[in-house]
């Protein structure tokens, strides 16, 4: 990689993850602390953490169509100063509607979209799939330390400290913009970006519908368990001071088992056959959650079959997306996928608060376990995916290009299944298996397919 390339995974790979441990900081910290909040109850806990991902649903495709058109840099940095805004909102409000307004504000502020764009202004094609995978890796690592890390600041400082935390989280985040290098052009990649007349073909595809409906019901059960979770472990024993202790052990576990897991299953190409066992594993742990009661050893081991399962699933079903999406609409259907992925986690947190307040957290755990039973039917008709992937060649010489020959003479070129040519962008996409695909190979085709 250049220097421009590693600044850029650098940069934006920080000011990425800071925002996800800001955003998931909140979690086990508002579930936890939030019942002290002048006005709270468990319907209104339900609905501060669930806001977010509404607001996030609504606005995350317009800010991806926005990416394509307004500078990508500013866009950061003014969705980070909406997202800086919402956290102060809710540190000075001192009560729940605060942090409901806060978390709303919050969420309107979502950055994926433009990171994603610049990443793609940025870094070749060749290394394209590595800056995302690094990123990826960030992502869950981030994960893991936020669940850790947001009651032990919140036990600390309370959760007006927190939200004042995630402040300065976001603006130091903010700040590594500097590093990141500023891009000459907009590169139209359909890789990244969203294309507006490709979401209803997104939509009525019935593989991403289902995996659509996969991360939806998976964010569901997160959000709604995050909710019932640590009152569940006071009435088992575990103290809200010395949560933190069992979910860093319970994270390091999910870690060494979950990657290794990964790799395996691309490895060996069997990606619906762990998805569907590890479905099996989410099952599993919501029957041992619901029938646990107060028996501490029950309810870690629920805990841990929880994670452990939902980290495998989290990382596999974008694996899936990006082989199965239609050649030149993956920014698109990724952008669907988070759609989906934020809706699920609004309507479990609301879902999880008003069960809660109910008829307590036996509920949550059984209708989380039919929301389960969802996402097992989706992994038994989900097809096994392509192990295809797309990639995207710039045609900078377009008009000298004989567009049927360049077709011809890619689609005869090993490992590439499926080749479309958009002359408005002068690019090419290809689908096929990458490993076998070497970038200055198709450098050559295009030189040959020149008239």
């Amino acid at each position: 990689m250049t220097n421009i390339e590693l600044r850029a995974i650098w940069g934006l790979g920080v000011i990425f993850s800071l925002r996800m441990l800001g955003m998931f900081m909140m979690l086990p910290a508002l579930a936890t602390y939030g019942l002290s909040l002048q006005g709270a109850n468990e319907l209104f806990i339900g609905f501060a953490i669930s806001v977010y991902g509404i607001t996030q649903a609504i606005f995350h495709i317009p800010f991806g169509l926005a990416s394509d058109h307004l500078n990508r840099k500013f866009l950061i940095i003014f969705s980070s100063l909406i997202f800086v805004f919402g956290s102060i909102v809710a540190a000075l409000i001192n009560n729940i509607w605060g942090v409901i307004l806060g978390r709303a504000i919050q969420g309107i502020g979502t950055i994926t979209a433009p990171v994603m764009a610049l990443l793609s202004d940025l870094v070749r094609e060749q290394n394209r799939i590595k800056a995302i995978t690094l990123i990826g890796v960030s992502f869950g690592l981030t994960f893991m330390t936020a669940v850790v890390v947001g009651p032990i600041v919140a036990h600390a400082i309370g959760l007006s400290g927190l939200f004042f935390s995630i402040s300065v989280l976001t603006i130091i985040g903010t700040l590594m913009i500097l590093i990141v290098p500023t891009a000459n052009y907009h590169v139209l990649n359909r890789e990244s970006g969203i294309v507006r007349d490709g979401i209803y073909k997104i939509l009525t595809n019935s593989q991403l519908l289902k995996l659509n409906i996969g991360i939806f019901c998976l964010h569901f059960i997160l959000i709604s368990n995050f909710i019932v979770i640590p009152s569940t472990m006071v009435h088992a024993g575990f103290l809200e001071n010395c949560q933190w202790k069992v979910y860093s052990i319970i994270m390091l576990i999910s870690f060494a088992i979950g990657w290794p897991t990964f790799i395996y299953t691309e490895a060996k190409r069997c990606m619906k056959r762990t998805f569907f066992c590890y479905t099996t594993l989410l099952l599993i742990s919501e029957m041992m959650l619901l029938i646990a009661s107060n028996h501490p050893w029950m309810v870690i081991a629920g805990i841990q079959l929880f994670f452990l399962a939902f980290n495998i699933m989290e990382i596999l079903l974008p694996s899936f997306i990006s082989q199965d999406s239609p050649i030149g609409y993956k920014g698109t259907a990724m952008g669907v996928y988070f759609t989906s992925q934020f809706l699920g986690g609004a309507f479990g947190g609301a879902c999880g608060g008003l069960l809660f307040q109910l008829k307590g957290t036996q509920l949550v755990f059984l209708v989380g376990l039919l929301v389960v039973l969802i996402c097992l039917l989706v992994s038994i008709v989900l097809c096994e995916p392509s192990h295809m992937n797309s990639l995207r060649i710039a045609l900078s010489d377009y008009k000298k290009i004989n567009e049927k020959l360049l077709i011809q003479n890619l689609k005869v070129y090993p490992g590439i299944i499926e080749v479309i040519v958009i002359p408005d962008e002068q690019s090419a996409y290809i689908k096929g298996d990458i490993r076998r695909i070497a970038y200055e190979d198709l450098k050559k085709i295009i030189i040959s397919s020149q008239t």
